[in-house]
C-alpha cells in the first residue's frame, strides 16, 4: 500500500479496477472515485506561502487533493515575474514533491522551464501553445516516445490574458469511467499498444522528432496513465474501429459537466498535476499586434506525484 495524508491506496485493487475482465473491482473503485472526486467548481485554491519551500501542511493539503482528482490548484503568497527566479522557485517546489526528473524540451530554458507565451521565435512559430489560439483536449507530451512519457507537470501563471485564456480540466480517471460505462470495447481498443500514432516531425534545428506509437490508456504500477490528443491532423489510428472509439471519447469529454473544472489562472496561481486532460480557450482576440501579455511557466516530469 501507498500511504498519503492518513489515506491508503491499495495498488492491487487499483490494478484490478482497470482490468476489463474484473467488473467487481471496477465497480468498487468507480463508486469510491466518483464519491471522492470534487464536482465542477468545487476544487479549492490551496495557499502556499513560499513557493520554493512549501510547509509540510501545505504539501499535505496539495497531495490530498491530487489523491482525489489528480490535480491541485495553488496560490503563492509572493511571486516573481523574472523567468530565472520563477524557474528556480518552481523547481524547488517540484523537488519538494519528489518530481526530480524534468523533460528535455526544445523550448526549455534554465531549470527545464518553458515559457508559455505568444512567440514568433523560429523554434516556436506555428506551434499552437505559443499562439493565441485555442488548444483542444490533450495530455502533455502525447507525441513523445514511451521512454519520454510525461507523467506530471506544473503550470504557473505570472500574467493572465486580458480576455480568454481559460483552462478546462477533466481527471483522466473520470474520462476512463465515462468511456468504460459507455463502451468497454472502446476502452480495449484505446488500450491497444498501437492504438495511436503521431508521425515524425522536423524540428527547427534540422533534427526530426521520430514517429510515436502507443496506447491512449495504459496501466503502470497500478495507476492509470493517459496519452491523448483530440487533434484530427497529423495523427492516425490503428483501425477504423479505433478511430471511432477515439471519437466517442471526444464526445464524452465535450459533454462532461459534473466533473469538468474551468479556471482562469491568476498571477501566482498554478496547477500541479499528474498530466490530467486539459484544454485552453483562445485569448486576447483584439490584440493589434497579434501578441499578448499572457505569461505562464511550465515544467514537465517523467515521474508522477
Amino acid at each position: 500500500m501507498n500511504e498519503c495524508i492518513g489515506k491508503t491506496v491499495d495498488m492491487s485493487q487499483l490494478a484490478g479496477a482497470f482490468d476489463l475482465n474484473n467488473s467487481g473491482s471496477y465497480a468498487a473503485w468507480r463508486r469510491r472515485k466518483l464519491a471522492a472526486s470534487p464536482r465542477s467548481g468545487k476544487v479549492p485554491v490551496l495557499g502556499v506561502g513560499d513557493l520554493s519551500q512549501p510547509t509540510e501542511s501545505e504539501k499535505n493539503a496539495i497531495l490530498a487533493q491530487i489523491l482525489e482528482s489528480n490535480f491541485a490548484i495553488y496560490q503563492a503568497e509572493s511571486y516573481s515575474e523574472n523567468e530565472e527566479t520563477v524557474g528556480t522557485q518552481l523547481r524547488q517546489f517540484a523537488d519538494s514533491f519528489g518530481l526530480r526528473i524534468a523533460e528535455s524540451h526544445r523550448s526549455a530554458g534554465h531549470n527545464g522551464v518553458v515559457a508559455i507565451r505568444v512567440s514568433m521565435a523560429e523554434h516556436q512559430r506555428g506551434f499552437i501553445p505559443y499562439s493565441r489560439k485555442a488548444i483542444n483536449w490533450h495530455t502533455d507530451g502525447y507525441y513523445n516516445a514511451p521512454k519520454d512519457t510525461v507523467r506530471a507537470f506544473v503550470l504557473h501563471c505570472v500574467r493572465q490574458a486580458e480576455i480568454g485564456g481559460q483552462s478546462q480540466i477533466i481527471d483522466n480517471e473520470i474520462a476512463y469511467i465515462r468511456l468504460r460505462d459507455e463502451s468497454a470495447e472502446a476502452v480495449a481498443l484505446l488500450m491497444d499498444p498501437e492504438a495511436m500514432t503521431i508521425p515524425a516531425s522536423p524540428e527547427a534545428d534540422g533534427s526530426v522528432r521520430p514517429v510515436s506509437t502507443g496506447p491512449v490508456f495504459f496501466v503502470e504500477d497500478g495507476r492509470l496513465i493517459m496519452r491523448y490528443t483530440a487533434r484530427t491532423r497529423s495523427i492516425s489510428w490503428k483501425t477504423d474501429a479505433t478511430r471511432k472509439a477515439a471519437a466517442l471519447l471526444q464526445e464524452l469529454l465535450e459533454s462532461e459537466r459534473d466533473y469538468l473544472h474551468t479556471l482562469t489562472l491568476q498571477p501566482g496561481q498554478g496547477i500541479l498535476n499528474n498530466n490530467t486532460l486539459h484544454n485552453r480557450t483562445a485569448f486576447d482576440p483584439s490584440a493589434d499586434t497579434g501578441m499578448s501579455e499572457r505569461m505562464l511557466y511550465r515544467i514537465r516530469f517523467h515521474n508522477r506525484l
